[in-house]
């Protein structure tokens, strides 16, 4: 960790070398995500619920995909890049070295202008929150973390299958997109307003429901059964993190440089 956190800050003060341009793009990724909440807004505005869920509980499922999708964009950014270095041939750099893959590509890149989208996340979670009447336990406030920080894990999973197909096609492949954005987009509202096979394959497969959708169950008091499933369920994201790591080792061995 402490060579994580060197990549880090090496990163960090080599995109601050141009602060107006840092800060304008920090202030556009705020930007962005707010059109889609005013959209979300204007929704609610429209019909007033949405299944029986209200507007601010909506905006909880919102605020914490796009939180979680935000810290890993930043945070996990060189599997999402991945493709340029396998086909300029800069991974043979860093099978020589003696560190761990994993470790190297995700300090590889850094987009800390990811912040604005995190912070405008992050003001959205405060406000549905705020409107919302729960009374908060220890465990209560232990399953909001989870759900954003098991977010992150089921996110930089994904983007480490995108990578990983890269061993084999040498360009990123666009259909993972469907999984990243469209997942994030699916995400952002409660999982039972859709068919039951799209619940269940983002339940059972890509586990998004269980990071948002039942431990928000939990936090709302409208749980059926044992209440400490629906807590722990958002730790389906550290479970689907553990195969993607698997099928990652076995990329690496089956690598064969594009001799660039």
């Amino acid at each position: 960790m402490r060579l994580y956190w060197k990549y880090v800050w090496i990163l960090f003060k080599s995109q601050m070398q141009y602060r107006a341009s840092f800060w304008l793009l920090t202030l556009g990724q705020c930007l962005t995500p707010l059109a889609v909440f005013a959209g979300l807004y204007f929704l609610f505005e429209r019909f007033g619920q949405i299944r029986g869920w209200s507007f601010p509980e909506v905006a909880v499922c919102f605020a914490v995909i796009h939180t979680a999708f935000a810290i890993t964009e930043c945070f996990a950014r060189g599997f999402d890049l991945f493709s340029t270095m396998v086909g300029q041939g800069e991974f043979d750099r860093v099978l020589v070295r003696p560190r761990g893959t994993i470790l190297q590509v995700l300090g590889s890149k850094f987009e800390f202008a990811r912040a604005g989208r995190l912070l405008q996340s992050l003001l959205v979670l405060f406000f549905a929150l705020s409107s919302l009447t729960i009374e908060w336990t220890p465990l209560k406030t232990v399953t909001l973390i989870l759900m954003i920080s098991c977010g992150v894990f089921i996110f930089t999973g994904i983007f480490i299958l995108a990578a990983t197909f890269c061993f084999w096609t040498i360009q990123g492949l666009e259909v993972v997109h469907i999984l990243t954005d469209g997942g994030k987009e699916m995400a952002q509202y409660p999982l039972n307003i859709y068919q039951k096979w799209v619940a269940r394959f983002f339940t059972f497969v890509i586990p998004f429901g269980c990071i948002n959708y039942l431990p928000l169950m939990y936090i709302l008091d409208k749980t059926e059964g044992n209440g400490i499933l629906y807590m722990l369920a958002p730790t389906a994201g550290i479970i689907f993190l553990l195969p993607c790591l698997l099928v990652w080792n076995i990329g690496v061995r089956h690598y064969r440089s594009t001799g660039s």
